[in-house]
């Protein structure tokens, strides 16, 4: 019964069912025209009638006859078909194989048996064997293909994954069962590489690096020595710039008398400078014939893997990294991106002030020439980014133009500051804008001025970057990667304490004999007295004598010292963070602000930061506060780390000794776990 069941389902379909029954549809054919020919005439139509049962009988004959033996061959056919198939993949030139859902093998063609060995071992995981063929990258849906390199042995492979369902299969199967929510089998591919990688490797290899070299303070450091003893140092400082790069086969040609400029392969040895951190930033400091101050370096190197021109251009923009970035350091700027190394020593203040001179000639001839003049700092204005925004207010006032000044939140620090303008008789009530009201103002011919910082996303209205052509930047903080590179004018000394320091030099030099209002100059010494904490961090010579202009253009000190002084609330916040601070490592403090029911955490997390630093034997602080959905990172240091570097990592940036960072998606506790993971990394 069941025998005759199986032979009424085995039938045929498509052309050729088409094909079987194409004698029965003919037979029908004949009938009509035989029934046709009858009567028209019943003679003919008799003696064609009996010719088509004859066809009709012939037809029944064969089709009973042959049925079976068509199904026996069609049956054959597709046996010896996937017998061929089978043979195919089996002796397949690529490792093929089909694996369970965990890994487990179920069928490896000969290829693949071969690449694995005898290791494989039934109902052990592929990934006992090549870890990186794991589950956890299996592919979760069909038609999906997950890549993946491969090592095994000494040989290198790209493995394709798919999904393959099994689905229905194993309803009328015997011999395996799919349990219901895993009918799906894991193929995989693996292409043999190795050679390619090689290659590969041996192209890049043989790749140009571009490079210059420049002495941070070359003249300082002539200026440090006596004059019989120059042509010695600088020989002495050659000599080690030579001997360092011929170590990598590199060649090097002394373009200035403070400038180099170095070419060499790709190789091993360049790899060998990378992971020896370019320690000729440290030996060229050791080169001492009496001279006060040590030489330092700046290196840009650059690499591009289509033609020597780009290798040379990535050099410049990475030298021009460096030095925005303070000196004594190395920059490789590559297609992937930048690496910074170094980068350790405060760079070295000029007591000239020939560069700010220039930079404010030119800024003076671009305010004359425009109209709309919109100058805005960081998001979370602080007195620096205020005082320094007031400044060139004054600036774009004495020129006889109109200057608006974007300010969008104010926090509890900066509002005593600026309520003396907001409610001031003296000046117009459009002074401050929000950013919307600057978006709706400005064109494509306005000028807009940056205090304060470099980075687009970090200011106010980063929207105005995109819609003005004419941007200056003014800031005293170290460049980063992602600056503003569509400035026209950009200013900026690491070495400077203050945004506010370098708006008063530009004052000096934009109208003569400028006259400051009270007010405006007390605005830009409170931004030099806090960024330096009360003349504590980061001062030199021109800090004085910047302070000292405002001082006799009517800076008022007591009032920006009752001004800045704390609540109760605020101070026992600050106290707060500092007792609960944790030494990490026996030199570092970390502590976490967490509802201080202060208006500004930010600003009491800063303060915290910068009490710490004031315990023996603590290099660096960090205090993390929660402040509007976000983690703010407040990091001092005072010589021997480089917090810039650490909060660099986090997105962040600032000064060797004074950084920050903002992080999000994270916890109090997973941004402290964040801070000693990146103070371990630095250490090591």
């Amino acid at each position: 019964m069941n025998k005759s069941k199986k032979k009424q389902n085995l039938r045929v379909k498509g052309n050729l069912r088409l094909f079987l029954i194409l004698p029965a549809l003919m037979s029908l054919l004949l009938i009509a025209v035989n029934v046709w020919i009858y009567i028209t005439n019943k003679r003919a139509g008799r003696f064609l009638l009996i010719f088509v049962v004859i066809y009709i009988l012939m037809v029944t004959f064969l089709f009973a006859y042959s049925r079976a033996q068509i199904m026996r061959d069609l049956v054959d056919f597709a046996t010896q078909y996937g017998l061929v198939q089978n043979t195919l993949i089996k002796e397949l030139g690529i490792p093929y194989g089909l694996f369970m859902a965990d890994g487990q093998a179920l069928w490896m063609n000969d290829l693949f048996k071969k690449v694995v060995g005898s290791k494989l071992k039934s109902q052990m995981p592929i990934s006992r064997y090549m870890p990186e063929l794991n589950a956890n990258i299996f592919p979760q849906e069909e038609n999906v293909i997950e890549k993946i390199e491969v090592h095994f042995g000494d040989r290198i492979y790209n493995a394709e994954i798919r999904r393959i369902s099994v689905k229905g299969f194993g309803e009328n199967e015997r011999l395996i069962h799919f349990s219901e929510n895993a009918e799906h089998l894991i193929a995989i591919h693996l292409y043999d590489v190795t050679e390619l990688s090689s290659y590969i490797r041996a192209n890049e290899d043989q790749q140009l690096v571009a490079g210059l070299i420049y002495i941070d303070n070359y003249d300082e450091l002539l200026g440090s020595v006596e004059e019989v003893r120059q042509s010695l140092l600088m020989a002495l400082v050659d000599r080690k710039i030579n001997q360092y790069m011929a170590s990598a086969d590199g060649i090097v040609k002394k373009i200035e008398s403070d400038k180099y400029f170095v070419v060499m392969k790709k190789k091993k040895n360049f790899k060998a400078l990378e992971e020896d951190k370019f320690s000729i930033l440290e030996e060229v400091k050791g080169v001492n014939v009496g001279n006060k101050i040590p030489a330092t370096l700046s290196l840009g190197l650059g690499l591009s893997g289509s033609n020597y021109t780009q290798s040379y251009d990535y050099s410049r923009v990475a030298i021009d990294l460096a030095l925005a970035r303070g000196g004594d350091q190395a920059v490789i700027k590559d297609n992937k991106g930048i690496t910074y190394f170094g980068g350790k020593r405060e760079q070295t203040a000029k007591n000239t002030r020939v560069k700010a001179r220039v930079k404010a000639e030119a800024l003076r001839e671009f305010i004359t020439v425009k109209d709309d003049i919109f100058i805005m700092g960081h998001k979370m204005t602080d007195v620096d980014s205020f005082g320094a925004a007031i400044g060139l207010y004054r600036a774009v006032a004495a020129l006889e133009k109109t200057a608006y000044v974007v300010v969008d939140e104010i926090s509890a620090s900066l509002r005593p500051l600026f309520e003396i303008f907001d409610n001031n008789p003296d000046y117009p009530k459009d002074m401050f804008i929000t950013p919307e009201e600057a978006i709706d103002m400005a064109d494509s011919k306005s000028l807009v001025i940056v205090v304060d910082t470099n980075r687009p996303q970090m200011t106010e209205c980063p929207e105005l970057l995109q819609i003005s052509k004419t941007i200056v930047v003014l800031d005293h903080h170290r460049q980063s990667s992602d600056n503003i590179d569509n400035a026209l004018l950009s200013y900026i000394e690491p070495y400077a304490s203050s945004a506010c320091e370098m708006v008063s030099e530009i004052l000096q030099y934009i109208v003569d004999n400028i006259k400051i209002p009270n007010v405006e100059a007390s605005a830009m010494y409170a931004g030099i007295m806090i960024d330096t904490n009360n003349f504590t961090n980061r001062t030199g010579v021109r800090t004085f004598e910047a302070a000292a202009f405002l001082r006799r253009n009517g800076a008022d000190i007591t009032l920006i010292r009752k001004m800045f002084r704390d609540d109760m609330g605020s101070y026992r916040a600050k106290a707060e963070i500092v007792r609960n601070a944790e030494v990490y490592r026996d030199k570092f403090a970390i502590a976490t602000g967490s509802n201080l029911q202060v208006e500004s955490p930010t600003i009491i997390g800063a303060q915290a930061a910068n009490e710490l630093l004031d315990i023996s034997q603590i290099k660096a602080s960090f205090v993390l506060t929660e402040y509007a959905g976000k983690i703010y990172v407040s990091a001092r240091a005072i010589d021997e780390v480089n917090v810039q570097v650490i909060m660099e990592h986090l997105d962040g940036g600032g000064h060797m000794n004074a950084a920050g960072a903002q992080l999000t998606d994270m916890t109090l506790a997973q941004g402290v776990a964040k801070i000693k993971e990146l103070i371990d990394k630095l250490i090591s």
